[in-house]
């Protein structure tokens, strides 16, 4: 049996196919339109997944959509009445849209899969809630028979905070925050008022943390939250714009933080780091509250994660330390893009009432679940372009790049399966020698072109973790924090202890200064033969040639651009950048042998800033 389902319309639209329980494809449609977070109809997303799945539309047995539109509308409508008179301009700008087309979904929804092949009479389309895509998407692919499921997002329908009991192949829900009190939003108005972009800028806010100070805690907790000794809470309304208004904060809000939000682009201030660090130790402390809570009242020793604040790896890492599970597992593609894998996973389990059986890992196969290209269409297409490379074998290849990684090149690495979800793992990433102190700087600000702060994380093999860091667990998705080993770490002279800020940036912290964060975390991802023997067997390469088992590793792209799907794509941004060599799957191409490129700087208007 055959179920697809999806996500569209708000943001991250994605598609994911499911066979009789199985997990056979899923993608964001973001890949395909290179437009980032794109909200549109996944088209592209769902004819990738039926032709991995090698099947028809008139072949899916059913369709599922992950939010409830009419119950979102019931909110809509339900806020702007009890904040009225205010948000008028904003329900001007809402309502046609609604009235045209997102009120009249099942229609839309229907008309679109006819567009791509689907039968007039069509199978079942089916509805789920947002927050039981998410808690599907959580629990049913975790290794799990048993769990608590704590989701964690802006706002659904309703609920911006639930809690579940997994148990087999049912959801069982507990309780649940709603709408306007949700820790994503008002993570997100911190997003927006240090200049970042809302629902893409998340992480940068995370990255930024270190670099500050946590003087602004007692501010936001006596003046924005009122927080509970359990996790549960509520936001002070007064100071904040999103549920009417067309901007996350306001005026009240700037005088609390001594002045306006930061312009996008604009000089980053000390102001902007202590607020980042002081949101980040709310943002955890409520999740620690939340989960020591729901650990006490459901008495279960798992926890699975799912939801935009799921994403935030730093208090992923904060609950693994604190030790109230045996283990967590998180959605690799924890926002709405998951949305589109956990509705389906609840029509098969729940719907359907399927039985589950679980692994020792997860279903989620590394989270491999895209296209891949195969070595025809890469060949076709380099000779088309008379692109000169080599062709090596695995045996040659994977020796060949560590040697050209330990010479601290960096190298773009395009195999096997395009990862779910917003994490480069090893399937399109762009990699780096850690031991090198210049590597940072260079695929920042020349290969990446984007603020000189972000963080890389580390990718390492899966059985020596625990050797470098503070981790006893394995970390597949990059989705926990821990921190490098005393051993590794330098110690700050006087002069560098005194430094605030951005001056800490160029001083090296570990013996693998590419990776190590200001307070000497890094966001990890253990690499293991079962789910990436070809990335898998890269490290070993680069441990064997240098005694170290850890590569740089970020996704392969520019500031403002999806991860790369194609080898086309591959290849110019490839060139565009100063990568020095390209792997595609057993291609190898070097930049000094490849045709000239012209510069133009143009294409950098392509992709929208994030």
């Amino acid at each position: 049996m055959n179920i697809l389902g999806i996500s569209a319309y708000y943001h991250d639209s994605a598609a994911a196919l499911i066979r009789s329980g199985k997990i056979i494809a899923a993608a964001q449609e973001e890949r395909f339109t290179r437009k980032k977070h794109d909200a549109s109809f996944p088209k592209n997303a769902i004819c990738t997944c039926l032709d991995i799945g090698k099947i028809s539309l008139q072949e899916v047995d059913y369709v599922v959509f992950y939010d409830k539109p009419l119950v979102k509308f019931e909110r809509l409508l339900e806020t702007y009445l009890s904040f009225a008179p205010k948000g008028f301009r904003s329900f001007v700008q809402a309502m046609p849209i609604w009235l045209k087309e997102k009120l009249y979904l099942k229609t839309i929804l229907k008309k679109e899969l006819v567009a791509l092949g689907a039968n007039k009479s069509l199978y079942p389309l089916l509805f789920t809630e947002h927050h039981q895509a998410h808690a599907a998407s959580a629990f049913f692919p975790s290794p799990f028979q048993k769990a608590a499921v704590l989701c964690l997002d802006g706002v659904g329908e309703w609920a911006t905070t639930s809690v579940w009991l997994g148990e087999q192949n049912k959801l069982i829900p507990q309780w649940e925050i709603n709408f306007p009190h949700s820790l994503g939003l008002l993570y997100s108005a911190f997003t927006y008022f240090t200049g970042f972009k809302v629902n893409s800028g998340e992480y940068k806010l995370m990255g930024l943390a270190p670099y500050g100070e946590p003087k602004y805690v007692q501010t936001i907790l006596e003046n924005l939250i009122d927080l509970k000794e359990d996790g549960t809470f509520q936001l002070n309304m007064r100071y904040f714009n999103y549920a009417v208004g067309l901007t996350m904060t306001n005026r009240k809000f700037s005088k609390l933080f001594g002045g306006p939000p930061r312009s996008p682009e604009s000089t980053l201030t000390q102001r902007e780091m202590d607020i980042a660090r002081s949101i980040q130790a709310v943002t955890e402390e409520v999740v620690l509250r939340l989960a020591r809570t729901v650990r006490k009242e459901l008495a279960v020793d798992y926890l699975c994660l799912a939801g935009g604040v799921a994403l935030n790896c730093v208090a992923n890492g904060r609950i693994l330390r604190e030790n109230l599970f045996k283990d967590i597992w998180i959605q690799p593609a924890a926002g709405d893009a998951g949305g589109a894998l956990g509705a389906a996973l609840s029509v098969w389990y729940e719907y359907l009432d399927k039985p589950r059986t679980v692994n020792k890992t997860d279903s989620m196969q590394g989270a491999y679940l895209g296209p891949q290209s195969n070595e025809k269409d890469i060949r076709t297409y380099l000779d088309s372009i008379n692109a000169p490379y080599e062709y090596l074998p695995d045996d040659t290849l994977f020796p060949k790049i560590a040697h050209v990684l330990a010479e601290e090149n960096v190298v773009g690495w395009f195999q096997g399966r395009m990862e779910f979800g917003p994490r480069a793992l090893g399937g399109r990433s762009i990699l780096g020698d850690p031991r090198s102190p210049k590597m940072q700087s260079v695929m920042n600000l020349k290969i990446k072109y984007r603020e000189s702060f972000r963080p890389f994380a580390p990718s390492i093999l899966h059985e020596r973790v625990s050797d470098y860091f503070e981790l006893d667990k394995t970390s597949p998705y990059m989705l926990m924090v821990a921190y490098l080993k005393p051993e590794f770490r330098l110690p700050l002279t006087e002069e560098q202890q005194k430094l605030f800020g951005i001056e800490k940036l160029n001083i090296p912290r570990s013996t693998l200064p590419a990776i190590t964060h200001l307070d000497y975390s890094a966001r990890i991802q253990t690499v293991h033969p079962e789910t990436n023997p070809r990335y898998h067997a890269l490290l070993k390469q680069f441990e064997t040639l240098t005694g170290c088992p850890v590569l740089v590793n970020t996704s392969f792209n520019v500031r403002g651009e999806p991860l790369v799907c194609t080898p086309k794509e591959a290849y110019q941004c490839f060139m565009r950048t100063e990568m020095d060599y390209l792997v595609l799957e057993n291609f190898l191409l070097s930049k000094p042998n490849q045709p000239k490129w012209a510069k133009d700087e143009a294409w950098k208007q392509e992709f929208e800033l994030d």
